[in-house]
């Protein structure tokens, strides 16, 4: 698949979209002027910013190569690797809640935005597998 066929996926946009969502949590809460390149800190927030940014951009990579690969293995591998960053930004908005982060309504939007986006994910898993 081409380039430009896979950004006309349903869920490459939607992943697309948790990467942008999850880019604007993280400079809200890590409080930076550049989220995807910051420094390296000491603080629990900032870690589970740029985790919550970093699985998102991982996520979009992995759609593309699942989509674009004609190997059945590198594509399960994508899949596989896919629900295991779901379920790592999943746990990233629980403990930014248990951290008590002023920006609730942000972490409760991105949570809404993973639902949308797991449900387009196993539909288009399912179409990969047909």
């Amino acid at each position: 698949m081409s380039a430009k066929g896979i950004r006309d996926l349903h869920v490459y946009r939607k992943a697309m979209e948790l990467q942008t969502m999850s880019r604007a949590i993280s400079f809200c809460i890590g409080n930076r002027q550049d989220a995807l390149h910051s420094s390296s800190s000491d603080s629990l927030r900032d870690q589970i910013a740029d985790a919550l940014l970093t699985d998102a951009v991982l996520i979009r990579k992995q759609i593309a190569l699942a989509a674009s690969t004609p190997s059945l293995n590198i594509r399960r591998q994508s899949l596989q690797f896919i629900s295991i960053m779901i379920r790592n930004l999943n746990s990233y908005c629980k403990g930014l809640e248990m951290d008590n982060v002023r920006e609730r309504e942000y972490v409760h939007l991105m949570q809404k935005e993973l639902r949308h986006f797991r449900k387009s994910f196993k539909t288009w898993r399912k179409s990969l597998s047909s």
